[in-house]
């Protein structure tokens, strides 16, 4: 093959396979994001103006101009020489996008057990695929005859690659499920054995909203008494929950599951696995409409929990759930006679026929609905009115939920994992309580379906007593800045930048000592 035999071409193809996985991680961290869903994965890559897609584009372009002029430049030399000037250029290039992409991804690949089973998988796809076009072109270019064809078919078609990542990753997804989907299920099938023959009482708590919240501060509260066990962080998946619970089975008293959903179907299987003796749900709004299409059908699936339990918390706006049980709503508990400060709030704590002030440095108004929630379940499982009010002023808040960091003078409130109307509502409320400048970052709220725009510019239109707003990508900012300005907001007030590292860059040079900034829902990298 004009000198380049088989064993050179295994070395080139492993070569080329190892940087095009270097440049197909971003990709990798989406799947990851999007919990190893393929499909979810090849529909994102193509939507409208997605700027992943853009990238590859640009690093395909470049690369076949590359590889064609080095080629062309120096096809009077040997085919070895040619290749291998051609595959440097290749390198090149291909290190310069990895490197030029590291500070753009928010939220890096990780190196799971699953995540090196899915990568090994598509290194061998790659090399595969990668070995069988050069061996392809190598006999086209034979049959060619020409210097020039052999220059030119061989190390251009390759350039082409980087733009099948989405399909060849889809493959070696489908193909690990093979393995990973018969692992989860015995995975969560030993967990919810061990859950049944454990006499803990179970707990449910789902929502569109707080129920991360609702979880931590319940558990604080029943801790006081009580042998608590909750699902940590936002684990609210079936394998998240099975994470909690050992093949020992669970020796508490109480153990609190948050039960996340965004498709029809996600409560069942979750209570199928965890069988909630008890039930909350702290609230219904349009978040994931994107996924389940109707506001009816979030709160059917919300519902869900509520029909299976026994006994039954609602909040607010969860009112009109389908009930199950027995049930705690907003007559039986409540927070009321609210004051906000930037310090905290405080407020009267009702259970019942009992009332008891309370005041707590948890900040936003949210908060006191969030504790009357977790205090009206505290009750139900045999807390006295008194014992939960002495808790509250001690329960701590969660990390990335409106958490007030002080720095050289500045206060940060960090409300990165943010990602509804109503949290967002409460966000800018409380951030209108600090005195000096305040600032907001956000890049909007999304997986709000046709609601989305409409919502975002209510969003803007909350910003406007602001003294600064920096809207950050390219996702919803223009219907932010829309409402911002048509609710009399001054434009000179709104900067839009590409990512959050330009946005740190503005505050850097712009706070000074007593100024306020609000973070407020920092996307993943999958909206950017």
């Amino acid at each position: 093959m004009q000198g380049l035999d088989f064993l050179v071409i295994f070395a080139y193809s492993i070569a080329f396979s190892g940087l095009l996985f270097l440049t197909a991680q971003p990709l990798l961290g989406i799947l990851q994001q999007e919990g190893y869903g393929g499909g979810a994965v090849v529909r994102w890559y193509f939507r409208r103006r997605n700027i992943l897609r853009l990238r590859y584009s640009l690093l395909t372009l470049c690369l076949i101009l590359a590889t064609a002029l080095l080629s062309l430049c120096f096809s009077f030399a040997d085919a070895r020489l040619s290749f291998l000037v051609a595959a440097v250029g290749y390198a090149g290039i291909c290190v310069l996008f990895v490197y030029s992409f590291r500070e753009a991804r928010k939220v890096p690949f990780s190196y799971t057990h699953r995540a090196i089973r899915l990568s090994v998988l598509f290194i061998f796809i790659l090399l595969v695929f990668t070995y069988g076009v050069i061996c392809g072109l190598a006999y086209a270019a034979l049959a060619a005859g020409t210097r020039v064809a052999y220059a030119l078919l061989l190390p251009v078609p390759l350039s082409l690659l980087p733009s099948l990542f989405p399909y060849l990753l889809y493959l070696a997804n489908a193909l690990s499920k093979a393995y990973e989907v018969p692992k989860n299920r015995r995975y969560v099938a030993r967990a919810k054995a061990a859950l049944a023959k454990s006499r803990c009482v179970k707990v449910g708590i789902t929502g569109s909203f707080g129920k991360t919240s609702v979880k931590h501060f319940a558990e604080q509260i029943l801790s006081e008494k009580f042998d608590v066990v909750a699902t940590p962080a936002s684990f609210n998946t079936p394998l998240g929950i099975a994470r909690c619970v050992p093949k020992t089975g669970l020796g508490c008293e109480i153990f609190l599951a948050e039960m996340g959903a965004r498709h029809i179907g996600d409560i069942a299987e979750l209570c199928d696995m965890v069988c909630p003796d008890y039930a909350v749900v702290t609230g219904i709004c349009a978040q994931h409409l994107e996924t389940f299409g109707s506001l009816e059908a979030i709160e059917r699936e919300k519902g869900e929990l509520a029909r299976r339990a026994k006994h039954v918390v609602l909040g607010a706006s969860a009112k009109n759930l389908d009930k199950g049980g027995s049930l705690l709503a907003g007559r039986d508990f409540a927070a009321e006679n609210i004051a906000l400060s930037a310090e905290g709030s405080s407020f009267d704590l009702v259970l019942g026929e009992t009332r008891i002030p309370v005041t707590t440095s948890l900040l936003g108004r949210h908060a006191a609905e969030d504790l009357a929630l977790a205090a009206a379940l505290c009750q139900l499982l045999g807390m006295t009115a008194e014992e939960i009010a002495n808790a509250i002023p001690n329960v701590k808040g969660v990390s990335h939920r409106l958490e007030k960091i002080e720095q050289g003078g500045v206060t940060i409130l960090d409300d990165s994992y943010n990602a509804n109307t109503v949290g967002a509502r409460n966000a800018v409320e409380a951030l209108k309580l600090f005195s000096g400048k305040k600032y907001v970052v956000t890049p909007g709220i999304v997986e709000l379906g046709e609601l989305e725009e409409a919502e975002n510019e209510k969003l803007g239109a909350e910003l406007v007593a602001l003294d600064a707003v920096i809207l950050v990508g390219e996702t919803l900012v223009l219907a932010v800045r829309s409402g911002f300005v048509g609710a009399g907001g001054e434009d000179g007030k709104v900067r839009i930048v590409p990512t959050l590292k330009k946005a740190q860059e503005i505050l850097e040079k712009e706070l000074v000592e007593g100024d306020c900034v609000l973070f407020l829902n920092d996307l993943p990298d999958k909206y950017q």
